[in-house]
């Protein structure tokens, strides 16, 4: 089947999972799928392609707050229609990026989204845009806002997105409970709960499915119990690892704390193998308060290590592969971290409680 045949021939309907993206492609970009001759950066912030037959299409990417507006939306959308013939995308990072098939456009609408508070950059070796979970606007289990930690960080690493000074590719995530839905990054940054859950046993009859909690328990630390001639729930304190999941099938559980829900940082995480295998992020910092509305701790560890491994990386070393190389003990001495021996966990010593394989340990 030729090449024209194959585009000309409609796709199946996928039932699940994202839609199509064909149908929301640029002309050029859906003409020259698959068949691109080279690709730079002329500046940060700006992709261009250029196919073999010599179509050239720019990418202009700018950051948001990802939890936007509807009046932010439609400014946006505005601009999209002004400079780019409505052809936009967002990426997984919750940058936008207007698709421009005629060079001319590109200043214009830089200077566009610069004035109306949208910065142009993510690519290339820079500090991109934080990943980051729902925090208090819609999570049903956060220990604090991810989202206004993402505010409070990027309006000190401002520069950083807009540049590309970095060694290489900088991701960093927050995280508002410790089922990290924030995911792997370079430096993460993670809530924690120190404490056991709160059981209010009069609501616990009443709200909560028992069963469904204590199945929920990812070491079985939780089990039924009858509590002043009432049903409900107790919690075995050595077992409990404080994550979190038997609060969101059971809100009588409170596990939120304004003084023992604490804040880690973790390092060194990746997904990708371009030079190295992927990696585990390993915790460096914890107990670090959980202080809204700037969250000023937290900042001081996230940019002392940042500029450290600026400093000191080598060109295109990833976070994870200069510590490899300068090792942890360099690492800790070079930040000016604390180093205790709760950090660094590898969990090599966690698979004699944990169920590491398919038998059922009791």
């Amino acid at each position: 089947m030729s090449q024209a045949q194959v585009q000309d021939k409609p796709r199946r309907a996928i039932e699940s999972g994202v839609p199509d993206n064909q149908q929301y492609l640029h002309p050029l970009l859906k003409k020259n799928y698959g068949n691109w001759r080279y690709h730079d950066r002329p500046r940060p912030g700006v992709l261009h392609h250029v196919a073999h037959g010599g179509d050239e299409v720019w990418s202009v990417r700018a950051g948001t707050q990802r939890q936007m507006d509807v009046h932010t939306v439609r400014k946006l959308c505005d601009i999209a229609d002004q400079y780019a013939d409505g052809y936009v995308r967002f990426t997984i990072r919750s940058n936008i990026e207007f698709m421009l098939a005629k060079q001319e456009r590109v200043a214009p609408l830089i200077e566009t989204l610069e004035r109306q508070g949208f910065p142009v950059g993510g690519t290339g070796n820079s500090v991109s845009m934080i990943a980051h979970t729902q925090g208090w606007l819609h999570c049903d289990i956060p220990g604090t806002d991810a989202s206004g930690v993402v505010k409070a960080l990027m309006d000190e690493l401002y520069q950083e997105f807009k540049r590309e000074e970095m060694p290489n590719r900088v991701h960093l995530s927050t995280s508002c409970c410790e089922i990290n839905c924030g995911g792997q990054a370079d430096i993460a940054i993670i809530i924690q709960h120190t404490k056991p859950p709160k059981i209010n046993h009069d609501l616990v009859a009443n709200v909560c499915e028992r069963p469904a909690v204590v199945a929920r328990c990812p070491v079985a630390a939780i089990r039924p119990a009858l509590v002043n001639g009432k049903p409900s729930l107790e919690v075995d304190e050595k077992k409990c690892i404080c994550c979190g999941a038997c609060y969101p099938p059971c809100p009588p559980m409170q596990i939120n704390d304004p003084v023992y829900s604490k804040f880690a940082v973790w390092v060194g995480g990746k997904n990708s193998n371009a030079r190295a295998k992927p990696t585990f992020m390993k915790m460096v910092a914890s107990g670090l308060p959980n202080n809204p509305p700037r969250w000023p701790e937290v900042s001081e560890i996230v940019k002392k290590i940042l500029y450290t491994y600026k400093e000191d990386a080598r060109a295109w070393e990833r976070l994870s592969d200069w510590v490899d190389r300068i090792g942890w003990p360099r690492f800790f001495e070079k930040t000016g971290l604390p180093f205790t021996k709760y950090l660094i966990d590898d969990w090599r010593g966690a698979r004699a409680s944990l169920n590491a394989s398919t038998h059922i340990r009791f």
